[in-house]
């Protein structure tokens, strides 16, 4: 579709009109970027708010893949415990507390560090992962840990291109019974995940590589949003 045109079905299909500045403004740039993207613009908006609602109530986000999606994991963990783009400076309070308890390293502490939003990928711990598998199979592994990372009222990022992982649609299923949303990332097949999931993000593309350049727009937009509707200005 011409960039006109994409933008005018996104406002029919996803009910734009009624959504925030804030997120109108960052749909716009993925879809004129990324045209093809407006096909998934309902569930890309669904899943949002669902991470919004977890971090309002102070929940985290934990996230899973094999290979690439796996890096991709760590990328997004990375953009959402520290600045992305805007200045996330910790609270008077906390300055204050860590200056009260060393005035030297406190006051470099206060200056430095960064509000966060928590994300855990659960691909980045090596000992526990490698003695998973040594000790069972690799089919837990994700599961085990969000387990034991998981609490009611976060939510489980799953990345997977086939939708078919089994280590990922494991940890999805732990992830219900502890009464965690889900969220897929996938291509446009969907597979299991996004049967399974609340809400599933399909991109329109099949090879596996190419999905994958279709999620890390999906993912940095997310962020972007996330950073502005937590750290951002009152407009």
């Amino acid at each position: 579709l011409p960039r006109q045109n994409s933008q005018t079905a996104l406002r029919e299909n996803s009910g734009e009109m009624s959504l925030p500045f804030r997120i109108i403004k960052y749909i716009g740039l993925l879809t004129n970027r990324y045209p093809k993207l407006t096909v998934c613009m309902d569930d890309f908006i669904a899943a949002y708010k669902i991470m919004e609602e977890c971090y309002i109530y102070d929940g985290k986000l934990l996230i899973a893949g094999n290979g690439g999606s796996a890096a991709d994991s760590e990328h997004i963990a990375g953009e959402l415990m520290k600045r992305f783009k805007i200045p996330r400076p910790i609270t008077t309070e906390m300055a204050e507390r860590l200056c009260e308890i060393d005035s030297v390293r406190g006051t470099s502490l206060a200056k430095n560090l960064e509000q966060g939003l928590m994300a855990i990928p659960l691909v980045a711990h090596e000992a526990l992962s490698t003695a998973y598998i040594n000790d069972v199979d690799g089919y837990g592994v994700f599961a085990q840990q969000l387990l034991g990372f998981g609490r009611p009222g976060d939510v489980f990022l799953g990345i997977s291109t086939s939708g078919n992982s089994k280590n990922v649609m494991n940890a999805a299923v732990v992830a219900r019974a502890l009464n965690i949303k889900v969220i897929g990332l996938t291509g446009q097949n969907g597979g299991e995940l996004a049967a399974f999931a609340d809400v599933a993000v399909k991109v329109p593309e099949t090879e596996t590589y190419m999905i994958q350049e279709l999620h890390l727009p999906i993912y940095h937009c997310w962020c972007l949003m996330l950073e502005e509707r937590f750290f951002g200005q009152p407009s």
